[in-house]
């Protein structure tokens, strides 16, 4: 099976564009929202355009590594970043709402995924039909975490 082009979600959360933009854009705290992602080391400190990220990724009790360039990083509007091992690009869309904030999380893949991932896919992590699905499930569990986040009084 290809991989899918995108996958993405949307959530309204009831926060300023501002609010949502602090806890998207910092990376350090990836952990607490993504069930995938455990931690997101950002190198030199700083999140722009063009900084570098380690990232531990789990899948139960499975553990691998992945490296991450921020793509774009335009305050209150987005933040993406592409997995140099595996050419995915993931992003977070922000759009001012009458009541708050539309966030949308999603995973492209504009130039296919790398052979080589789709192969530790398949021999590792159950396939790439069940590991996007993971993928689907994961976003929306994040988009719902950064909501009640975000709305905490």
């Amino acid at each position: 099976m290809p991989n899918q082009l995108l996958i993405a979600h949307s959530i309204e959360i009831d926060a300023t564009p501002a609010k949502v933009w602090s806890i998207v854009s910092d990376l350090k705290r990836m952990g607490e929202w993504s069930p995938q992602c455990v931690r997101m080391k950002v190198f030199g400190g700083e999140v722009k355009a063009g900084a570098r990220t380690l990232n531990l990724n789990r899948q139960g009790w499975k553990r691998w590594p992945t490296n991450a360039k921020v793509m774009d990083f335009e305050p209150e509007r987005l933040l993406s970043f592409r997995i140099l091992e595996n050419r995915t690009v993931w992003s977070f869309e922000l759009e001012p709402t009458e009541t708050g904030t539309r966030l949308t999380e999603s995973r492209r893949t504009p130039h296919g995924v790398a052979a080589a991932s789709n192969a530790a896919v398949k021999g590792l992590l159950g396939g790439v039909e069940k590991f996007e699905q993971e993928l689907e499930t994961g976003i929306e569990q994040t988009l719902q975490r950064i909501k009640a986040e975000a709305e905490r009084v």
